[in-house]
């Protein structure tokens, strides 16, 4: 009976932080929302209001008549969209290759690929700049997708997926008279969806998130995604905080509505390959 209730004290004590911790994480969110639907004339106000009196959608009016601000989101859609796609299709294959496949120094391509992980993005920003420069990319979709689509993680979870997939039900496709690439299509790809839906929902968010890159790669303002341009509205407005906290709202709508839906997946991301 003691251990019992030692066990239901831990669990409210472990409750208890978990719920400060997410309090904690959801005010910036919250107060980023409520900033955005507060009169320009009482951002500054001190003490604040936690909650907006009088709330207003005129920022949100203000910011929709810069007609540049769907054109960026059309980018970020088309950027994000494609490099989804393309990730989970290239990544999906080298996994499969990597995890089912064996041919010499497979195991040390694999270590490889993995190391560059811990390389910083910020190393690689110039002399990816100057490939993309030298290949006429700059300021084009090429430039911000192309570099995005061989990502170490997402081959790092397709193939600590495919490890854990029977090899039996491989060579039975092969007995049958399966092709390599009928056996891929129909077997390896319908079972690995669970892993395919996490790599797609992690590489939809961190592109639609990215900011240094298109920054970087982009020269003109109808090539800017959604987070690079918004940039250029902190430079032309920037004392004006619920004219930018609405921007940031607007933006973080489609993170919303994916973390909404498929949050069930997250918990996959965390678990998935790690049972053999």
């Amino acid at each position: 009976m003691k251990a019992k209730t030692k066990t239901n004290i831990k669990k409210a004590i472990s409750l208890l932080i978990l719920g400060i911790l997410a309090s904690l994480a959801f005010i910036p969110l919250y107060w980023m929302v409520a900033t955005a639907f507060t009169q320009p004339s009482l951002t500054m106000k001190f003490p604040p209001d936690i909650i907006p009196k009088n709330p207003t959608l005129q920022n949100f009016k203000d910011l929709f008549e810069r007609k540049i601000i769907f054109r960026w989101t059309l980018n970020s859609f088309i950027v994000a969209g494609t490099v989804t796609l393309a990730q989970i299709f290239v990544c999906a294959m080298a996994g499969y290759a990597l995890a089912k496949k064996k041919f010499p120094g497979s195991k040390v391509i694999f270590s490889m690929y993995i190391a560059s992980m811990m390389i910083p993005t910020q190393v690689t920003l110039v002399p990816l700049y100057i490939l993309i420069s030298k290949m006429g990319m700059v300021d084009t979709y090429q430039a911000l997708i192309l570099p995005a689509i061989a990502a170490p993680f997402g081959v790092f979870l397709m193939r600590q997926f495919m490890v854990s997939v029977p090899t039996e039900i491989i060579e039975a496709a092969r007995i049958d008279g399966a092709s390599e690439f009928r056996t891929f299509a129909k077997i390896i790809v319908p079972i690995s969806k669970p892993a395919m839906a996490v790599l797609g929902i992690f590489t939809f968010m961190g592109q639609w998130n990215s900011f240094l890159w298109p920054l970087i790669v982009t020269n003109t303002s109808e090539m800017r995604t959604l987070q690079a341009g918004l940039s250029l509205l902190q430079e032309q407005v920037p004392m004006q905080y619920s004219y930018l906290m609405a921007s940031a709202t607007y933006s973080a709508i489609p993170m919303i509505i994916v973390f909404l839906a498929f949050q069930k997946y997250f918990l996959k991301g965390i678990t998935v390959g790690a049972i053999k």
